[in-house]
């Protein structure tokens, strides 16, 4: 049992000061406010609030940070180099560079990750010995890094959409597939789930999933979160369109994967009937701002998806920043250049969508909120770095980054600590296993 003493906690309806939370065995045991600190309780300054939630996640990707900027292009050419990592990354290789990734996740306050994991088999198709050795490492890395994961086992059958339907995989695109969706489904069906981590399940797209497997997933997916990349870029929507004769929304629809359980991730080119559609069937909203803006996707119509009904988190895709304070930041941001208005997601949402809503995208019910029964994820925020000073507490998350996080609580185990996290240094780690990686070593 450890009691902590925060200068202020958010407690759902802004900053309280003065709180005192007892853990114990990972569980909230008692929250009390209007305290002050006694002996024995261990002191949070500045801000503490719920673990955040990153409920989109590509860990691979984290070896481009820095390194696709130099010729312009599109999200096309741009998929071309990620496609070239992609096809270098063995299970050790994966395991190394997910370990230190995710550690960089939990310096910025995240205590539960969502990945959406499509890298099962070998480079050119082949199988592993244990078919799920890939996702193998990404559990491993997890449990190292010290925080949860939610793996969104991804069904990725076609290599493309066009008017006269779907391609075959190519060449990297064959370490993806199962050959087909009950495979697919045969092969999630073995993986486990220890403790800290749960099994979820993923549609990659409307492109590489073609319509007849869409409810073979659904159906492999019930009572489990099921993810799905939607209406990223317009060239989806018009493939989509040209070969079913629907929005990729409504082909989901059609085919059963819309609902509470499911999450659309970055939802940038929709119609107004697909707003729609989505909010009456609950489905929730995945914003990638920092990657939207990277690949020049667009911005999403967030604020009339959460109007219509649908909850929205965030994620930071392909890490960018590894900053979900940066992505609300930019989440608002794009709200406001868009609409000329301010205060589109107010401060309170904005904590929501890095909290509550993303630990529910990803299954994790009993997240992302201080309250008693609740899963002990603290999260400790400086309130007086040359960031945050003066800011008021309860709107701290549109001026804080990740480098004011100084503590981090997963399930009652302190992650970090002074800004340090338990596996030492995690730019070393970064260092060593994105160079790993490197064509041009």
């Amino acid at each position: 049992m450890t009691a902590y003493w925060c200068e202020h906690a958010d407690l759902g309806e802004g900053a309280v000061p003065g709180v005192r939370i007892v853990e114990d065995g990972g569980r909230i045991a008692s929250v009390e406010s209007g305290t002050r600190s006694a002996a024995g309780d261990m002191r949070l300054a500045g801000l503490v609030l719920p673990g955040l939630a990153n409920a989109h996640s590509h860990a691979f990707h984290r070896a481009l940070r820095g390194r696709t900027h130099d010729g312009g292009g599109t999200f096309w050419t741009w998929r071309q180099r990620m496609y070239a990592v992609a096809g270098r990354l063995d299970p050790d290789g994966y395991l190394a560079l997910a370990r230190a990734a995710y550690a960089e996740m939990a310096l910025a306050g995240i205590t539960c990750v969502g990945e959406f994991h499509y890298l099962h088999h070998p480079p050119g198709g082949g199988r592993y010995a244990d078919p799920n050795a890939m996702a193998a490492a990404l559990v491993e890395a997890a449990a190292e890094a010290g925080i949860r994961l939610t793996l969104l086992d991804t069904c990725y059958l076609a290599g493309g959409l066009d008017g006269n339907g779907h391609r075959p995989p190519d060449d990297v695109q064959a370490r993806f597939s199962d050959g087909d969706a009950d495979a697919w489904a045969a092969r999630v069906a073995l993986l486990p789930a220890p403790p800290g981590m749960r099994v979820g399940a993923a549609v990659h797209s409307v492109r590489a999933v073609p319509a007849p497997a869409l409810a073979t997933v659904a159906e492999a997916a019930a009572g489990r979160p099921l993810h799905v990349h939607l209406s990223e870029q317009p060239a989806e929507n018009d493939a989509c369109q040209a070969f079913y004769g629907c929005t990729p929304t409504r082909l989901l629809e059609k085919h059963g994967v819309l609902g509470p359980r499911t999450t659309a991730v970055h939802a940038t080119h929709l119609t107004d009937e697909d707003v729609a559609t989505l909010g009456a069937s609950g489905t929730g909203v995945c914003a990638c701002p920092s990657t939207e803006a990277d690949l020049a996707d667009g911005v999403g119509p967030f604020r009339r998806l959460r109007e219509a009904g649908s909850p929205i988190c965030l994620g930071s895709d392909q890490h960018v920043v590894t900053d979900l304070f940066a992505e609300a930041r930019l989440l608002e941001g794009g709200e406001r250049l868009v609409s000329g208005e301010r205060g589109r997601l107010r401060p309170a949402e904005l904590v929501d969508a890095l909290t509550a809503a993303g630990h529910r995208a990803l299954g994790w019910h009993d997240a992302g909120r201080l309250a008693p029964g609740m899963r002990a994820d603290l999260v400790a925020v400086r309130l007086d770095s040359p960031r945050t000073a003066g800011s008021a507490p309860d709107q701290v998350v549109m001026a804080a980054g990740a480098t004011d996080v100084h503590t981090v609580v997963v399930d009652g185990r302190i992650v970090v600590s002074e800004g340090q996290h338990v596996l030492g240094d995690v730019g070393r780690l970064l260092t060593a296993a994105i160079g790993a990686l490197r064509d041009d070593r």
